[in-house]
């Protein structure tokens, strides 16, 4: 069975790699600008991560609670919802 997280998985992996390469450049004491260059293309990379396992919930986690039919499983998953964007509007 195909991980439904597989291509972001991957996407992370290679944020990892970035994120160490980061340190090596702190270590390597190289240009500031080239180091905050690096952070900026991580947290890109997170928040296009970030967007792409929010579109999995609504079309995996919210389908499924939609296609229960159960209110209370559809209130809960709305619930969460709404607390996770309010969490991030911080």
């Amino acid at each position: 069975m195909d991980n439904k997280f597989e291509k972001e998985i991957a996407r992370m992996r290679r944020i990892e790699g970035q994120a160490r390469g980061i340190a090596r450049m702190m270590e390597e004491d190289r240009y500031c600008i080239e180091i905050l260059q690096q952070f900026a293309s991580v947290e890109a990379a997170l928040r296009a991560t970030r967007m792409q396992v929010l579109k999995i919930h609504a079309s995996h986690c919210l389908d499924e609670a939609i296609n229960s039919g159960s209110k209370d499983d559809q209130r809960e998953k709305i619930s969460e919802l709404i607390a996770l964007l309010e969490k991030q509007a911080r």
